[in-house]
């Protein structure tokens, strides 16, 4: 049986889609938890420096090379260790600070809608019509549904911080786009947190955060391991294994189900509820997305049933 064209039947494909919305949808509650006693960047620094290290050494065994040779692949590497690690993890951890890690998810789901975008805008990708236009309208409304008065939000600054490291990882990917090496993703993926990290805690030092005085309480470690080895390590590793099995627009679709994982997360956790109004907003953001990529969610829609009917 295909796993392109059996992505969403019991397979291991999808339980491994499965796994990576849990393991990234409960990771906004994990840094929720972690924040109550480490400070923001510091933070975000320890867990990329630790899990760059780990994934180096698996590239060093696993690949043939072990670190990028070209400026091309260090301009690679720049990019996502910029973008993609360092600014949207400092904005997504300073956002948590004022924002629930369920309302900081369902912001981020606008990425996909970003990523259109900015592909639209940077790489001469195909216009935007009158039905994408309002997908791109339906999703920064709901994300405004989110962040006004009286909506799951509560916080504008929170909220703001969070959609600029949405904005982040969304122009890093695609200024990755033109940037294709034959440099192996393991390797790109540790050298990127680890340059990551190195701004992460550029930017800690200049918050005037230390380490010294933590107290690492049971909750703050068991956040850090998580997020370290669960959220970034094999997250990260499967993420790119999906990505070739399946294609950008269906594991896209991972992001949806996030926001629904960290809601169940942090109300069986931390007793939160999301209210009414940040699920409309979620609601808005999906919408706009299924506007976006219509025909090749309809698609995708034909090839699971037929998949399902045939298993």
């Amino acid at each position: 049986m295909s796993y392109r064209h059996s992505s969403f039947a019991p397979s291991p494909t999808t339980a491994m889609f499965l796994l990576l919305a849990a393991f990234w949808g409960t990771s906004f509650v994990a840094i929720e938890v972690g924040l109550h006693t480490v400070p923001a960047l510091s933070f975000a620094a320890l867990r990329y420096t630790v899990a760059g290290a780990i994934i180096l050494a698996y590239a060093a065994y696993a690949t043939d090379r072990w670190r990028p040779r070209s400026l091309r692949e260090w301009f690679a590497v720049t990019v996502a260790g910029v973008f993609v690690i360092a600014v949207y993890h400092g904005a997504l951890y300073l956002g948590e600070l004022r924002v629930s890690g369920a309302v900081a998810a369902i912001v981020v789901s606008l990425t996909p809608i970003l990523t259109t975008a900015f592909a639209t805008g940077l790489l001469d990708d195909a216009s935007v019509d009158l039905v994408e236009g309002m997908g791109l309208f339906l999703g920064f409304a709901g994300v405004a549904a989110v962040a006004a008065p009286g909506g799951g939000g509560t916080d504008l600054l929170g909220v703001a911080l969070v959609f600029v490291g949405a904005v982040a990882f969304a122009l890093g990917a695609v200024l990755a786009r033109p940037l294709s090496t034959g440099l192996p993703i393991e390797t790109l993926e540790a050298w990127a947190m680890l340059l990551g990290s190195a701004v992460l805690w550029v930017g800690a030092g200049a918050r005037g955060e230390s380490l010294s005085g933590v107290e690492w309480t049971a909750p703050a470690v068991a956040s850090l391991v998580y997020l370290t080895l669960i959220s970034g390590c094999v997250g990260f590793l499967m993420y790119f294994e999906l990505l070739d099995r399946i294609g950008a627009t269906e594991l896209n679709l991972v992001g949806y189900l996030e926001p629904v994982v960290a809601a169940v997360a942090a109300w069986a956790l931390l007793g939160q509820v999301v209210d009414a109004q940040a699920v409309v907003g979620f609601a808005a953001i999906f919408l706009g997305f299924a506007l976006l990529k219509r025909e090749t969610l309809s698609t995708v829609a034909l090839d699971t049933a037929d998949a399902v009917r045939s298993y």
